[in-house]
């Protein structure tokens, strides 16, 4: 099966659920699915899929700390080990799909060049569905992508106060 490119990205919620929406479906459909999880590094219901799937790899290249300003050296360190990683899992012929969760944001603080993910694109396997997230999707990466979903905030109820729910945002 030929794979292809998708980027899910924009202001809205629902990026990364979209990602593992997908990734359920394939383990279900028995693909076999990675997941890597950029400048995330807390606790996330996600992690525990796991325990569920046994075609279903997840791990997560970032610190318990939110990127705020200016990324600390340690964030950028996991990040550039994270692309490392990534690349030789893209590549090992072990993987049906790979998701890059938050790459999106991870090239948008500038933890990697156009180059080093144009790389990254040009390596895939030919039968790997690669699934890229996160806000600021560069209009590049959107160019060379196969399918673009750009979710929109229309209404949010974190706007109300609401909080972030465990089992519903993480």
């Amino acid at each position: 099966m030929k794979g292809y490119v998708h980027v899910y990205t924009g202001d809205g919620k629902g990026k990364t659920t979209a990602a593992l929406g997908l990734s359920v479906r394939a383990a279900c459909a028995g693909l076999r699915v990675f997941i890597g999880q950029f400048l995330k590094g807390t606790p996330v219901s996600e992690l525990k899929l796991k325990e569920f799937f046994r075609n279903i790899e997840i791990v997560q290249y970032g610190t318990s700390e939110f990127v705020v300003g200016r990324p600390s050296e340690e964030q950028i360190k996991k990040a550039k080990e994270g692309l490392r990683d990534v690349k030789e899992r893209l590549i090992s012929g072990r993987y049906d799909v790979v998701v890059l969760d938050e790459l999106c944001v991870a090239i948008h603080f500038g933890f990697f060049s156009r180059e080093e993910i144009e790389d990254l694109l040009s390596v895939r396997p030919e039968n790997v569905e690669l699934v890229i997230t996160g806000r600021y999707a560069p209009e590049w990466l959107i160019e060379k992508a196969d399918l673009v979903t750009e979710m929109k905030e229309v209404k949010h109820y974190y706007r109300e106060g609401v909080r972030a729910r465990e089992g519903i945002e993480y």
